[in-house]
């Protein structure tokens, strides 16, 4: 750490590139006194995993300059001024076709300098800067739904387990740092965005049948119940979800923390935080350290979506509100104020 530029500011050498860390004694989280300090080095304490899981992806930094407490915004844009020139950026395309100049990490040090600028949450694309329109990341994400809770998504996640080994795909689990639980796919980036959403659908799908008490893929809140919502569009293009090893924006300043499927249903998400990460991730490594060395073919999801078509179990679901209306998609109207449903059920 180098010495004072001003203001208490310092400079901090990380991946060979010097990082300015100002307002360090600024606290951040206010119930557990933890400073912007405390969050700058936390991410240098993890830095083997959280660029694991965020290099060379286009990222979405969500941003509390004063603090959780306080203001927060979601960056999608990285300045065309009065940043380092070292940092770099990937091109990304929105539903509505505009595009932004996205934050895609070359180094740790530009996770430092997302740190130095506020950022709490890290939320990665699930692609890379060299090909951002063909995901090489399927990521299945367990929603408890009012009535349930973490330990229902953890049940979940074990039936998701039994079918990616049914499949010969690894699945690599990690808690959301809140109720849910997260299972990342690897695979290839031969697909698209629509065709790889379509293949969670597929997946959600058959977790449904086998366990229809436990799982459901209603969008519609008021239809899914006291289940687990298997939420396949996080899918769909600029949906994002807390990366591994990202800080979440709660008073426990808690983690997504990657977990070993053996210990999964053991562990408690208040287990992981700030403090504690850092002391398991030194002592134990990284449960995704291999994350990146078995990518997977998706084609069996697919055919399973060919497959539920031909028996009418099929057919595309709803997208996010902000997406425009896509093919084959049905209607966004939420069932109790469907008019025509309403029809059909009493006539």
């Amino acid at each position: 750490m180098g010495g004072s530029t001003k203001a208490g500011a310092v400079e901090v050498e990380v991946a060979g590139h010097a990082v300015r860390l100002s307002s360090p004694d600024r606290v951040i989280f206010p119930g557990r006194g933890f400073t912007k300090k405390d969050v700058f080095d936390y991410y240098l304490a993890v830095g083997d995993g959280i660029f694991r899981a965020l290099r060379d992806r286009p990222t979405t930094l969500q941003r509390f300059p004063e603090g959780i407490e306080g203001e927060a915004f979601f960056q999608k844009r990285v300045p065309a001024r009065g940043v380092p020139p070292w940092i770099r950026t990937a091109e990304i395309k929105f539903p509505s076709g505009r595009t932004a100049d996205e934050l895609c990490p070359a180094d740790l040090a530009h996770v430092a300098w997302a740190a130095q600028m506020g950022t709490i949450v890290f939320h990665p694309w699930p692609v890379r800067g060299g090909d951002v329109d063909r995901p090489d990341e399927l990521r299945i994400d367990l929603d408890p739904q009012p009535g349930t809770d973490f330990h229902d998504a953890v049940a979940a996640a074990g039936e998701v387990r039994t079918l990616l080994d049914e499949l010969g795909a690894t699945g690599w689990p990690k808690t959301s740092g809140g109720r849910g639980v997260h299972v990342y796919v690897r695979i290839h980036p031969n697909w698209t965005f629509t065709e790889v959403r379509r293949s969670a659908i597929a997946l959600a799908r058959e977790l449904e049948r086998r366990r229809p008490d436990l799982v459901t893929t209603a969008w519609w809140k008021e239809e899914r119940g006291r289940h687990v919502f298997v939420d396949y569009n996080q899918m769909a293009r600029d949906r994002t979800i807390a990366c591994a090893y990202s800080l979440r924006a709660n008073g426990r300043a808690t983690v997504s923390t990657p977990v070993t499927w053996d210990e999964l249903p053991d562990v408690e998400p208040d287990d992981f935080d700030l403090r504690t990460v850092p002391a398991r991730l030194a002592e134990l490594g990284d449960p995704h350290a291999g994350i990146d060395d078995a990518p997977w073919d998706i084609t069996p999801l697919l055919e399973w979506a060919d497959r539920d078509d031909r028996a009418g179990a099929g057919g595309d679901l709803p997208y996010p509100p902000d997406h425009p209306k896509m093919p084959g998609e049905p209607k966004r109207v939420q069932p109790s104020k469907d008019r025509d449903r309403k029809g059909r059920d009493t006539g």
